[in-house]
């Protein structure tokens, strides 16, 4: 079993389980998350006696690297091995003043969404949370020198919100105190809308909301993110105002830019409508082709028309430039198989 995915509650359980005084469960938290431990042995503070039995019932990390590719951008994507055989990617996204770790959630994923490479996969199965956690620890290892991620956003592989428990979990442990500190608010989940999933993670943790949006009528949508169908626009806007949102945040919705689809100004017109209730802001995507998508990306031009129809609207719109497409870890893109990488869906 990976120790790796352990809450402290559950630390102080296992703790207490072997004859342990309660602050182990603190010391341990620090060797496991803090420290980044690969080995029992390195934890000197714990007697010898109970890091044995730690080494005899747990293992630390679930996954292995195995295989990196970096961009001419300088996007790296890595093809992360699951103990059982199953493989996920997991890209790091350099910005000028940010550097993002993209994290999958599932290997593959169950929502069809049309313009999407991962949902040729379909879903294989959920990830743990020491799987979840593994691919932070092992996207630092191929970190360069100086270099630090500023932003972990949920947006690789699969559906978070469909693998809830375990997302959750992982959250939990990636901002507590004991365990790896980081700042919920630099942390950003991304679902193409599973509403009552939506209400119920920001009531428990005040993570950022991105929303893969995609379409003006449910028409449209129900055909490119056929979760619409059973969470219509209407359903899912109204969610999106309900949510519990901190002072000055904002929802991000996601929209790919297909040509001829949905990058009409009549497109750009109705989407005003729809987010001008809401606390929103748009990120506009150039659409990323994979073989056999039967989509093409909108012009620079058709972009820069929708996007000044937002802004006139009073909708904050940003252009997101393609990132990492020439090894396939472009948004979209993200397609694991077994025994080789493609791209994944980012």
């Amino acid at each position: 079993m990976d120790i790796r995915g352990l809450t402290l509650e559950e630390l102080e359980q296992l703790v207490a389980a072997a004859g342990e005084k309660r602050f182990r469960a603190e010391q341990l938290a620090r060797w496991i998350y803090g420290r980044a431990a690969e080995s029992f042995d390195q934890m000197l503070e714990l007697p010898r006696e109970f890091r044995e039995k730690l080494k005899y019932q747990f293992k630390i990390g679930s996954a292995a690297t195995a295989s990196a590719a970096r961009s001419s951008d300088g996007t790296r994507k890595l093809l992360v091995a699951l103990a059982d055989g199953e493989k996920i990617e997991t890209v790091i996204i350099p910005g000028r003043d940010r550097l993002t770790l993209c994290i999958s959630s599932q290997a593959g994923c169950a929502m069809g969404c049309a313009f999407c490479a991962t949902a040729r996969m379909g879903l294989r199965r959920n990830l743990d949370t020491g799987e979840i956690l593994s691919q932070l620890f092992l996207a630092r290892r191929e970190l360069d020198a100086g270099e630090e991620i500023t932003n972990y956003v949920f947006m690789g592989m699969g559906e978070p919100l469909a693998n809830y428990p375990r997302l959750l979990k992982a959250l939990k442990i990636m901002t507590s105190r004991w365990g790896m500190g980081i700042s919920a608010r630099r942390i950003t989940v991304s679902t193409v809308g599973l509403a009552p999933g939506m209400e119920r993670l920001l009531a428990e943790i005040p993570v950022r909301l991105a929303v893969s949006l995609h379409a003006t009528t449910d028409e449209l949508r129900d055909r490119i993110a056929p979760l619409n169908r059973r969470y219509p626009l209407k359903t899912l806007l109204e969610t999106c105002k309900r949510v519990p949102l901190k002072h000055r945040d904002r929802i991000t919705f996601e929209y790919v830019m297909l040509r001829g689809v949905n990058d009409s100004a009549d497109d750009a017109r109705r989407l005003v409508r729809l987010l001008g209730p809401l606390r929103a802001k748009v990120n506009l995507i150039f659409f990323n082709p994979f073989a056999g998508a039967g989509f093409e990306p909108a012009s620079r031009a058709a972009v820069e028309d929708f996007q000044a129809i937002l802004q006139r609207g009073n909708l904050t719109a940003t252009i997101r430039e393609s990132r990492g497409a020439d090894i396939a870890a472009a948004c979209g893109q993200l397609y694991a198989e077994q025994g080789a990488s493609h791209a994944d869906s980012l």
